[in-house]
């Protein structure tokens, strides 16, 4: 099993960057590959990026592509999420996710553990 938790996030103005960071507990972290999604006020849940297992491979959606980064630590249990040129269309809470297919899933449901979330706001 693994325990998810976020922290990084906050309140900044349009075009600030920000980290977000998601610390995983347990010997098997390596074994996941690990999403960020987030979920916007009365809006569904979406995809925003994911990271294989070994790190090789990522993927984002379109409307993060070239803003925002992921990236993993395998030996401090951890994946982060850096964010550049942030919009008010990128407010929401921002969670992390664990799949132990290890693929890189873009679905959440296809992920098994969840962080609870940090909350980030952008204001025009």
């Amino acid at each position: 099993q693994v325990q998810l938790v976020e922290s990084g996030g906050g309140l900044v103005q349009a075009g600030d960057s920000l980290r977000l960071s998601c610390t995983a507990s347990g010997r098997t972290f390596s074994r996941y590959a690990m999403g960020w999604f987030r979920r916007a006020p009365g809006k569904e849940r979406e995809f925003v990026a994911t990271i294989t297992r070994s790190g090789d491979n990522r993927y984002y959606a379109d409307s993060v592509k070239g803003r925002f980064t992921i990236s993993r630590d395998n030996v401090l249990n951890m994946v982060y999420l850096q964010m550049y040129s942030l919009k008010p269309e990128d407010t929401a809470v921002y969670y992390c996710a664990a799949d132990r297919a290890g693929v890189g899933a873009q679905n959440p449901n296809d992920y098994d553990y969840w962080g609870q979330g940090t909350q980030v706001t952008v204001s025009s």
